[in-house]
C-alpha cells in the first residue's frame, strides 16, 4: 500500500493516468512570507506553483511534487503560462452552479466580494447568503457519502463531520477577519478564478519531480531553513508523517520552521494554528511549528 494517495496523482479513486489535480492554490502565501525571512532558503510543494512563485519575490525556491503533471504545469506557471482548470477547479464550478439553486445570482455574490469592512461582510453574509436553502445545498452536497462519488477516501478519512456545517463556520470566521475586497481566495472560491495568467516567478525556482520525504532523505543537513507542507499529510500513511518530519529536521538549520496545512479540526495545534489567519477559509489547521 502506498504511503500517501498522492502518489496516484489523482483526487478520486480511480485507476488511471495521472492528472493536472489544482489550477491554483488555496492556500494563503502571505503566512509563508510572514514564517519565512528574506533570502531563506525554503522547499515547498509545487502544486499549482502559486506559493513558489509568490515566495520566489524574496527566498530561494525549490518546489517538489511527485505528480509530474502537476509538476511541469507549475514549471509552465513561474514562466508566465496560463492557468488551468485542475480536477479541483472542474468540481468546484460544478458546486457553484448547483448554488444557483440557493440564490447565489453572480451579481449578487459579485456585491458581496466588493465588501471591506467585516462587519458589514458578517452580515450580509447572514442576511443574504447563509439562507437556509444554501445551509440545506452545502449540507448534504459535503456530506461524506456524496464526496466519496469524487474524492478518494484517503483524503476523507480526515475531514471532521458534519463536514458542511464545519465549513461554513470557517467561512464566517474568514468574513469576519479579512476584507473581502482584497481577499483573492475568497473571489477564486466563491466565484471562480477568470484570470488567464498569473506573475512569473521573479527568481529561478528549482523543481524537482518527487516524493517529498524521498527527496530530503538524499538532501545534505542543513539544506533548507523552512519547509512549506501544504495538505500532503491528509491522505498519507499513518508513518509518513514521522518520517516527513524526521527528514525535515535533519535539513533544517537552527530557527527553521514548517508550515502544513490539513481540512482536519484542530487538537493540540492550539498556538500554533494559523488558521485564522489564512484568507482561504478552507483550512482548519494551518500549523506553524519550529523544528529545533
Amino acid at each position: 500500500m502506498p504511503e500517501t494517495h498522492w502518489e496516484s496523482g489523482r483526487l478520486d479513486g480511480r485507476h488511471g493516468p495521472q492528472r493536472l489535480l489544482f489550477g491554483r492554490v488555496y492556500e494563503d502565501s502571505a503566512i509563508e512570507a510572514k514564517v519565512f525571512p528574506a533570502g531563506s532558503r525554503i522547499v515547498c510543494i509545487a502544486s499549482a506553483g502559486c506559493t513558489a512563485i509568490d515566495l520566489s519575490a524574496d527566498h530561494t525556491v525549490t518546489a517538489v511534487d511527485l505528480n509530474p503533471v502537476q509538476l511541469e504545469y507549475a514549471r509552465r506557471r513561474a514562466a508566465g503560462g496560463p492557468v488551468e482548470p485542475g480536477m479541483a477547479e472542474r468540481g468546484m464550478a460544478l458546486g457553484r452552479r448547483m448554488l444557483r439553486l440557493a440564490g447565489w445570482r453572480p451579481a449578487l455574490v459579485e456585491a458581496f466580494l466588493q465588501l471591506d469592512d467585516p462587519a458589514a461582510q458578517t452580515s450580509f453574509w447572514r442576511d443574504r447568503l447563509e439562507t437556509r436553502r444554501f445551509r440545506f445545498l452545502v449540507d448534504n452536497l459535503l456530506r461524506l457519502s456524496v464526496l466519496r462519488a469524487v474524492y478518494a477516501t484517503p483524503l476523507l478519512q480526515v475531514l471532521p463531520t458534519p463536514f458542511g456545517a464545519v465549513l461554513r463556520a470557517r467561512m464566517r470566521r474568514c468574513w469576519s477577519r479579512h476584507a473581502n475586497r482584497s481577499n483573492p481566495y475568497a473571489r477564486a472560491l466563491l466565484a471562480g478564478d477568470s484570470s488567464s495568467t498569473g506573475p512569473k516567478a521573479l527568481s529561478p525556482i528549482r523543481f524537482v519531480c518527487a516524493d517529498l520525504a524521498s527527496f530530503l532523505e538524499t538532501r545534505p543537513a542543513g539544506s533548507f531553513d523552512g519547509f512549506s507542507f501544504s495538505n500532503i499529510l491528509d491522505g498519507a500513511g499513518p508513518g509518513y508523517r514521522e518520517r516527513l518530519f524526521q527528514a525535515a529536521q535533519r535539513t533544517g538549520t537552527k530557527g527553521s520552521k514548517v508550515v502544513h496545512r490539513s481540512f482536519a479540526a484542530p487538537g493540540s495545534e492550539v498556538g500554533t494554528n494559523w488558521a485564522a489567519d489564512d484568507r482561504s477559509f478552507l483550512w482548519g489547521i494551518v500549523s506553524v511549528v519550529p523544528l529545533h
